[in-house]
């Protein structure tokens, strides 16, 4: 993996930006089909998309380890239950090395323009590292890689040390800081407990509680892990934990009595582990269970009822100095502010960088909400195809289920073209428009749009958009198979491996 820059245009098929899941996940998928004209663009010093960015102490993902991994790569050696982040870095760069991806890798090469050009049927992007032109654009730069910080009046006023959790330095504390976290979402429940047992106080900016249930992590034996080295056996209890997480759907349907199961069980996790009564109700959410991510945690709880640590049942609303008001009023003096945020979900930012047809933006095409034709293809951005985007993710299960699916998709669409010498395709208005028609009809009774305001919800159009509104088993039943129908066709010669002479 290198760094490249040339002044004249690199000449590709397939560009694909970004160095995450799905973009080593498209990456494999080209390269074990003998495909080698393409190239993944990155504008980092590593692989490994949030895993490589979210170094925070606690980080680790909440999907157990053998379904949170490719299906078609031989079973990684996991250590424990629920990965660590760095355990799921590492199999990110050893999939790189064995699928024999390094070649195709531009690391610090930032997309900062990508323009579709209808005379020649190709994308021309510009990047940090030089110009590519490449026939089909592959955006896989998921939904987690800008941070999002909240508009806090006088932050910038702020005399210590404010980070956000995705961009977290090793040398950041020393022991002994006077330290407040914002938020209580999936990041915070993981690096709160860490803090605590170093801080001199810890303060807990929370303006909604979240639900919390049972982790139960735990390490495999070493007889477990042999036998999960077997590949049919591994294989099958992927299966069995996908079906036991899909059978959660039903919980974002609001059907009883699987709603109530989910509650009583965050309910009682609560119970049993904070006693007070003061600080129990304050932690108690007031909306219903599944809107926002349940998350799982067994020392979350334990950690706010250290002496040195104070929830604060509030927002953080101002910041003078070092001096950080809630909304409630209370102020701390702080020396680091821990920004547990969240992402510029549901606005991709590099959107504002891609034009399609006529030099519409694609923040423009998406300015009512992120649309899309089977969660991949995009209307007026022809042979353009969107990894982890509009409505591809899940609130109950494997984002890495649900990428490889539309990497199956993907594959199928390059097959289709390859076969029948086809330089363009573009999803017609007409199903792209059907296609949100059926989301936000299908979205419409869930908890997302019924039970609160949550981040898979596009604040301007009021859609959700981020999520897919079933279970994984169907959006693959629906968006596994590429169909060329609802497809406008352009077509001039190409050679036998899809290139064009």
């Amino acid at each position: 993996m290198s760094r490249t820059s040339t002044a004249e245009p690199l000449v590709i098929d397939v560009a694909i930006v970004g160095a995450g899941f799905a973009g080593i996940g498209m990456a494999t998928q080209l390269a074990r089909r003998g495909r080698d004209s393409f190239v993944v663009l990155e504008r980092a010093g590593g692989v490994g998309g949030t895993w490589r960015d979210n170094t925070y102490p606690g980080i680790a993902c909440d999907i157990p380890a053998h379904l949170y991994s490719f299906s078609f790569r031989p079973p990684w050696d996991w250590a424990t239950l629920y990965p660590q982040g760095a355990e799921i870095r590492r199999y990110l760069e050893q999939t790189v090395v064995d699928e024999g991806l390094t070649p195709h890798i531009r690391l610090g090469c930032e997309l900062r323009d990508a323009r579709w050009s209808d005379a020649e049927s190709r994308w021309e992007i510009e990047t940090s590292a030089g110009a590519v032109c490449a026939r089909v654009l592959v955006m896989a730069v998921g939904r987690l890689s800008e941070p999002h910080i909240p508009d806090i009046d006088g932050l910038e006023s702020f005399t210590g040390t404010v980070v956000h959790t995705a961009q977290w330095r090793d040398d950041l504390l020393a022991g002994g800081e006077r330290i407040g976290v914002v938020g209580t979402g999936a990041s915070a429940v993981q690096v709160i407990p860490h803090l605590a047992a170093d801080a001199e106080e810890l303060v807990v900016f929370s303006r909604t509680p979240p639900y919390v249930v049972p982790r139960d992590d735990r390490r495999f034996t070493v007889e477990e892990r042999a036998e999960l080295a077997v590949p049919e056996r591994a294989q099958a209890v992927r299966q069995d934990m996908l079906a036991d997480a899909d059978r959660a759907f039903r919980q974002r349907l609001g059907l009883r009595p699987d709603i109530d199961a989910i509650r009583e069980r965050a309910s009682s996790h609560l119970r049993r582990q904070v006693a007070a009564p003061g600080l129990r109700a304050a932690l108690t959410p007031d909306y219903e269970i599944g809107c926002k991510r349940i998350l799982l945690s067994d020392d979350f709880y334990p950690a706010l009822q250290r002496p040195n640590v104070v929830f604060e049942p509030s927002a953080l609303d101002s910041v003078v100095e070092c001096k950080a008001r809630a909304v409630s009023g209370q102020t701390y003096d702080l020396d680091v502010l821990v920004m547990a945020t969240g992402f510029e979900a549901t606005r991709l930012p590099a959107a504002v960088r891609v034009r399609g047809r006529h030099g519409e933006v694609l923040d423009d095409h998406w300015s009512a909400g992120m649309v899309s034709f089977a969660s991949t293809a995009v209307h007026g951005f022809p042979n353009m195809f969107v990894l982890d985007g509009p409505n591809a993710a899940l609130g109950h299960n494997s984002a890495i289920y649900m990428i490889e699916t539309q990497l199956d998709y993907v594959v199928g669409a390059l097959d289709h073209m390859a076969r029948n010498a086809i330089d363009a395709i573009e999803v017609t208005a007409a199903a792209e428009e059907a296609y949100t028609r059926e989301i936000d009809e299908r979205s419409a009774s869930t908890v997302w749009l019924t039970g609160c305001n949550s981040w898979y919800v596009d604040p301007r159009s009021g859609r959700l958009t981020l999520l897919w509104p079933g279970t994984a088993v169907s959006f693959r039943e629906r968006n596994g198979t590429f169909d060329p129908t609802p497809y406008e066709i352009g077509s001039r010669p190409v050679d036998e491996g899809g290139r064009y002479p």
